[in-house]
């Protein structure tokens, strides 16, 4: 969860105030210079905001991060589609890697579809099933960093590029009511297939017919 902080700054000299905010960071990040701002004396009111313009003081942003550290947070989701044109199936395979009461964790699923007409409409399955997963994780009104090798699925999902086809639209309709009613902010990344090895590992191995589902504790560097 990043948070930007607005502090409004009294002067003792002319008795007025005026108006200070920071860029962006995570909201751990934004508590800790909120305590060293504290510390100048000269903090007339200081207020934490996401950027949807939500806003938190001081006590209600300690509350809001102690009841996230229990919930699953610092989301970072990948997803890959690898297609059989010939059998018309798709191999799923999707990575999770979060934070939940101190402790870093990696869920990693994969499954098989059939009757899948093109390489980005695995693409978008993939993302439906990484959706699925988290709805079971059970992340409510979270920001979810969403990460994968197809540019075309992540653009449009970022509404930077249109969906010309009609089965490409009707994915687009079922991911955004799910992120809806999941209450869940996306930020998309597109990598390399290389940076997205694990979960085109886990789609190779769904078309051969090897299934994966596992949920395990993991170091730091793993991620990496």
């Amino acid at each position: 969860m990043d948070v930007g902080i607005e502090w409004v700054y009294r002067s003792n000299a002319t008795k007025k105030t005026t108006t200070f905010s920071s860029e962006m960071m995570p909201a751990e990040e934004a508590l800790l210079f909120s305590k060293d701002i504290e510390k100048t004396g000269r903090v007339h009111t200081l207020e934490f905001v996401d950027d949807k313009g939500s806003r938190w003081t001081k006590k209600e942003m300690e509350k809001l991060l102690k009841e996230i550290e229990t919930e699953p947070h610092n989301i970072a989701a990948y997803f890959d589609g690898g297609y059989h044109r010939e059998l018309q199936a798709a191999g799923l395979g999707v990575v999770i890697y979060f934070k939940q009461n101190g402790k870093p964790f990696r869920i990693r699923k994969n499954e098989a579809m059939q009757y899948i007409e093109s390489n980005n409409e695995a693409e978008y399955a993939a993302f439906w099933l990484l959706l699925r997963e988290l709805e079971d994780l059970g992340v409510r009104s979270q920001q979810v960093e969403f990460i994968g090798d197809s540019q075309v699925v992540l653009n449009q999902l970022s509404g930077d590029w249109p969906a010309y086809e009609d089965k490409e639209n009707r994915w687009l309709d079922r991911i955004e009511d799910k992120m809806e009613e999941l209450r869940i902010t996306p930020l998309y990344r597109p990598v390399s297939r290389g940076e997205n090895r694990e979960a085109d590992q886990l789609a190779g191995q769904a078309l051969k017919g090897e299934f994966i589902s596992s949920r395990k504790q993991v170091g730091e560097v793993e991620r990496d």
